[in-house]
């Protein structure tokens, strides 16, 4: 295996997480920020008030997006699987 291979292997992989996490870390991101402007405004700094509704958010979108993410990474493992004879 030539090193061009390998850091294509590895650019794929790398690529192929950040797609893959993307909407669960994009939706938790934004439920972040609007619990925090909310904080702010009211002035409560309670701590289960940014954990329950991060959370809540989490499990929504990974119902929401949790199929995709799944063929997304069986597609890459296919991918990946069905290259090993021409990596040799």
């Amino acid at each position: 295996m030539s090193s061009d291979i390998a850091l294509n292997l590895m650019a794929q992989l790398l690529w192929g997480a950040v797609v893959i996490c993307g909407p669960v870390l994009a939706c938790t991101l934004a439920v972040g920020v609007a619990v925090s402007v909310l904080q702010v405004v009211t002035q409560v700094q309670d701590m289960s008030l940014t954990f329950i509704p991060k959370l809540v958010a989490t499990v929504l979108a990974l119902m929401l997006f949790g199929s995709w993410m799944l063929r997304k990474l069986l597609l890459l493992a296919t991918n990946l699987i069905a290259g090993i004879p021409g990596y040799f």
